[in-house]
């Protein structure tokens, strides 16, 4: 028996175990398995230490005698490599980097190829053919019931069972077992768990109990999250990782090494987010939180609920518009729709109701649509025909004004500016190339710029909808997924900066490599049900986001949101928490779009009451914001 530093090391002539603060670690030296335990014994996996690295067309498969080898590092951490023969690589390695606190795991690849793709990356399990002829997928050993999920989904189920898959990413919209995008990019990190919860106190759709978790987080630079989803991927008691590159990372001839994947156990689910936010930071790759101006706080009204309220009322009740409208439109017969209700007179319209019942917001947000085409952000000017004049306008009332920004929609671009499919249709824009970069720059200006529009900043939108798939093709290699979206907003954030330092640039990217393009998140549209088909409240469900964005975002501004709302009731009950958790978003003014109710003075009165007092708990200097849970 040796001990190195924290770590306790024992051999045998078939074993050896690690003995750490925080786990037990015991590597099988005839098999690629080992098996990881808590610091009192509990099990928590019995793992395997293959891993995949599919090529595009060539599947790696691991085989042959596995050879497996434990060294003591001179910094007291333990290094166990894996070495397995491979039909995809010259040379493959699963590598553990043992410390006092934790496991970090990563895989390494050779080759003499100059152009190998990486397809999939399969970790903790693979495609292997062994010794004793068992062949097939193999997969990690789950002993352990929960997993933790840090971004919504729909139904609503936080802490769901370790049989279920789960997945992060920047790929999703509403389409069945699609819709993972609320939060897009999440942090890339699941927790294994035995919660503590009492017989008498099943959680809830969003409860984080403590208790006894490892964390599995990826952990690497921005510029290495070239893959668009990770995915907890379980089946019949066991499990493995899996990174979906997609074929837009090269391997140039030499090697790659995969980012690292990191167990550490933890707490309590936030507890694992904070971790893993920090192991970011103390590498460089998450920054603080960015300075503050004072109006980033200010009440905010954003005209979606309303637009979609009044859609819905023209829909069931054949409300017209062209009785408050100077300019006498009336919206086409069967285009009762939200995006279409993005204008100039039905803002005005909004807004002076407001301002009748004493409300009156700091930012104004201009959603969905006011632009003639999403990939140009040209103004429409059927519905906005003095766009710059209403800007003006707003902010002589002292009122700032945000622009929503759909995130990959190539609309109106020229198509050497995109990704396009096999047929050379456009499927959304490349951040790959630098020409689109250097269209969207000048966009930002456009609209940023006391030169153009003079907006105050953006409301980034559909970061979910990132290109996936094999066959789409792009200006350059190895910027894709998450890495490519970070592109994009990281262009907005710097050029809406040099155009106005003091621009915002609102996002639902809750990352923590995203804090330094990210000034305000957004907790994004409110679901629906529970696993079981119940209602799940709204306050619930964005008090949870909440803290999942604290945990991830530390000291950064928070935007509320308020859309869709169920019904009139729920819609009050957030508007009076809205203050404990960032800052008050209101999204409606005439009726509710759920459930057709009236919005009524009384109500709206209400509103600027709430509006008023968090206005004078900012005055006097009194935190408004909601501490995150301390576990």
């Amino acid at each position: 028996m040796q001990t190195t530093q924290d770590i306790t090391v024992t051999r045998s002539a078939t074993e050896v175990v690690l003995v750490a603060p925080a786990y037990t670690l015991g590597v099988a030296l005839t098999r690629p398995r080992a098996t990881i335990a808590g610091p009192h014994g509990e099990l928590w996996s019995d793992l395997s230490l293959l891993a995949s690295v599919d090529r595009v067309g060539l599947p790696d498969e691991s085989s042959g005698p596995t050879a497996v080898t434990v060294e003591e590092q001179a910094d007291g951490s333990v290094r166990v490599t894996v070495l397995s023969d491979s039909s995809a690589w010259a040379t493959k390695a699963v590598v553990l980097q043992c410390t006092a606190r934790e496991v970090r795991a990563h895989v390494e690849v050779t080759t003499e190829d100059d152009d190998a793709r990486i397809a999939d990356l399969t970790m903790f399990g693979g495609q292997a053919i062994l010794p004793s002829g068992a062949a097939g997928t193999f997969r990690s050993g789950i002993r352990f019931p929960s997993v933790f999920v840090p971004t919504p989904t729909e139904p609503i189920q936080v802490v769901r069972l370790s049989n279920m898959q789960a997945q992060l990413g920047v790929v999703g919209d509403a389409e069945p077992g699609r819709l993972h995008g609320i939060f897009s990019p999440p942090p890339l990190v699941f927790a294994l768990g035995r919660p503590a919860i009492a017989a008498d106190a099943p959680h809830g759709p969003t409860d984080m109990p403590v208790g006894d978790w490892l964390g599995v987080s990826v952990v690497a630079p921005i510029e290495q999250l070239g893959f668009t989803t990770y995915r907890y991927d379980a089946l019949d008691g066991g499990f493995l990782l899996r990174l979906a590159y997609e074929g837009h990372t090269r391997v140039r001839a030499g090697g790659w090494v995969s980012p690292e994947f990191v167990l550490r156990p933890a707490g309590a689910p936030l507890t694992a987010i904070r971790d893993y936010r920090d192991d970011l930071a103390e590498r460089g790759w998450a920054a603080p939180a960015p300075e503050q101006a004072d109006w980033w706080h200010e009440p905010i009204f954003c005209g979606w609920g309303a637009q979609c309220a009044l859609a819905v009322r023209m829909s069931h009740e054949g409300e017209e518009l062209a009785t408050d409208n100077a300019d006498g439109f009336v919206l086409p017969a069967g285009a009762a729709f939200a995006p279409d209700l993005a204008r100039q007179h039905l803002y005005d319209r909004w807004l002076r109701r407001l301002a009748e019942r004493d409300i009156h917001p700091g930012t104004v947000v201009i959603d969905d649509r006011w632009q003639a085409d999403y990939g140009t952000n040209t103004v429409d000017t059927e519905k906005w025909p003095d766009l710059r004049g209403w800007i003006d306008e707003r902010h002589a009332e002292g009122q700032r004004v945000l622009l929503w920004f759909k995130a990959w929609d190539p609309t109106g671009l020229p198509p050497e500016l995109t990704v396009r499919d096999s047929a050379g249709r456009p499927v959304s824009v490349d951040p790959s190339n630098p020409a689109y970069l250097a269209a969207l720059a000048e966009q930002v200006t456009r609209m940023v710029s006391p030169d153009g529009l003079d907006a105050d900043g953006f409301k980034v939108d559909f970061t979910q909808r990132a290109p996936s798939g094999v066959g789409l093709r792009t200006h350059a290699d190895d910027v894709w997924g998450i890495n490519a979206l970070h592109a994009i907003v990281r262009t907005i954030h710097e050029v809406a900066k040099a155009a106005k330092p003091d621009a915002l640039v609102v996002t639902h990217t809750v990352h923590p490599s995203f804090s330094d393009v990210t000034d305000m998140v957004r907790l994004n549209d409110v679901l629906e049900d529970s696993v079981h088909g119940e209602p799940v409240p709204v306050g619930d469900q964005l008090r949870f986001r909440h803290d999942i964005a604290a945990a991830a975002l530390p000291g950064h501004a928070i935007d509320t949101d308020q859309w869709p709302m169920p019904n009139r009731e729920e819609w009050l009950a957030y508007a009076r928490i809205q203050p404990q958790l960032g800052v008050p978003a209101l999204y409606y003014v005439e009726s509710i779009d759920n459930s057709r109710e009236t919005v009524t003075d009384a109500d709206l009165d209400e509103i600027a009451g709430l509006w008023r007092e968090y206005r004078a708990l900012r005055a006097g200097g009194e935190r408004t914001a909601r501490e995150p849970s301390a576990v």
